[in-house]
């Protein structure tokens, strides 16, 4: 009995000791995107500012709609109301009393004063669904670039431990030659301080790792020590552009939404300049009321009224006009801004189409580089297990395969996010396109 319960403990001893491989949560790129547009904090404030500009349009359409007050009150007076005619006096009304009224005003006419202003806020509205989805473009682009760089931080590690490994058993040959006097105590030690460094390399791209990984979480709005398993994407997105630069160009002019905002913002100041000349003219408004008061002193106490009037600001110290030069200089102002942007992005658009084709380019000649250059490592070790090459060669062939297989996935994921910074510069769907 005493054997078997050392037994178990001794297996319980062995199996706890191997170190468990903790994994994070595994994400791909359109379940993150997905989550992104339902958690990410800048999503959230821009949804909220959509909210506002609602309550905006509910607040200017109020002036097209009736006013409608009503009042009541309870008068308590030291002395009755009352007149005097000759020798006589005459009540005029009791001294507590009760009084209600309810009054409607309507305006009739007002050369499409607050319709305008209405109208304004319906389209500045409108700009700021449009600018929902251009941050809503814009974190996810942000989001797509450091996906991307954690998928390459990924790579970088494992190259980092391959080169470790390969380093490695390097030393494994070198101690064994050493050992059997074929080669000097240098070679080994050369061996030794090459893993140190490729050791340090390693922790660096760990750490480098960890760092991505926290930036992905914040975009998230998870906490920052979320482990995540990033899965790389099984097919290119589709790219609707076939190297065709000038169609690019036309498709981001038709899609970018800051070409939109800009556009409506300027139907906004026409509709805003409309409203703000109707100050110079007369307004006409229909006002009816009804009043009771508890008088039994009054013929009637209760009494109908209906009014029709106008009025018109006579003078405002110049301030209509002025503001009226203020929505011309705005709206100069917006169309400069737009020819600006529309620079902008076509340069925005031409760097990421050359982007795209230097990282093609770059990922042809360097898949090419990493057989070469794995051959070359092959090479060397035999040579040198031979007795025929040295310990310097074995070591530069694995830096040239370690650089060689850098220069690969740096190409390729610079591809990558190449290819989702293009989208976005032509105003495509990043979520939609990943989809």
């Amino acid at each position: 009995m005493k054997l078997n319960k050392s037994y178990f403990a001794l297996m319980l001893l062995f199996i706890l000791s191997f170190p468990v491989k903790s994994y994070g949560e595994i994400l791909t790129l359109s379940e993150g995107l997905k989550y992104l547009i339902e958690n990410n904090r800048s999503m959230k404030i821009a949804q909220k500012e959509e909210s506002i500009y609602e309550a905006n349009t509910i607040l200017a359409r109020a002036a097209l709609l009736p006013e409608i007050d009503a009042s009541a009150s309870f008068t308590k007076q030291a002395y009755q109301p009352a007149a005097k005619f000759g020798l006589q006096t005459v009540p005029l009304s009791e001294k507590d009393f009760l009084h209600y009224s309810i009054n409607i005003q309507q305006t009739l006419f007002d050369f499409k004063g607050n319709y305008s202003k209405f109208q304004a806020s319906k389209v500045i509205l409108n700009t700021k669904r449009y600018d929902t989805l251009r941050i809503k473009n814009m974190v996810s682009l942000n989001f797509l670039i450091n996906y991307f760089d954690l998928l390459e931080a990924d790579k970088m590690v494992i190259v980092a431990q391959k080169e470790v490994e390969r380093l490695e058993s390097h030393l494994k040959d070198a101690r064994n030659l050493f050992e059997e006097g074929l080669i000097t105590k240098n070679d080994l030690l050369q061996a030794e301080v090459k893993i140190s460094d490729a050791k340090q390399r390693l922790l660096s791209a760990k750490n480098n790792r960890e760092i991505i990984e926290s930036r992905l979480n914040t975009l998230l709005a998870r906490p920052t020590t979320e482990k995540i398993e990033a899965v790389d994407i099984e097919k290119e997105p589709l790219i609707i552009i076939d190297h065709d630069l000038e169609k690019a160009w036309e498709l981001a002019k038709q899609n970018r939404v800051e070409i939109k905002i800009i556009d409506e913002s300027l139907r906004a100041l026409d509709l805003e300049k409309i409203s703000k000349q109707s100050e110079y003219f007369p307004k006409m408004y229909l006002k009816g009321g009804y009043d009771y008061t508890e008088n039994s002193y009054q013929v009637h106490e209760s009494n109908w009224s209906l009014m029709l009037g106008t009025y018109i600001n006579l003078f405002s110290g110049g301030a209509t006009k002025s503001e009226l030069l203020k929505i011309e200089n705005q709206k100069l102002q917006m169309i400069e801004q737009r020819n600006k942007l529309i620079d902008e992005i076509k340069l925005e658009v031409e760097r990421y189409y050359i982007d795209i084709k230097n990282a093609l380019e770059r990922i042809n000649v360097t898949k090419d580089s990493i057989q070469q250059a794995e051959e070359n490592l092959r090479i060397n070790k035999v040579k040198y297990e031979e007795g025929i090459g040295t310990a310097t060669d074995v070591i530069d062939a694995v830096i040239l395969l370690t650089i060689a297989e850098t220069n690969y996935y740096k190409a390729l994921y610079d591809l990558r996010r190449a290819q989702g910074g293009f989208i976005y510069s032509i105003g495509e769907n990043l979520q939609e396109a990943y989809n």
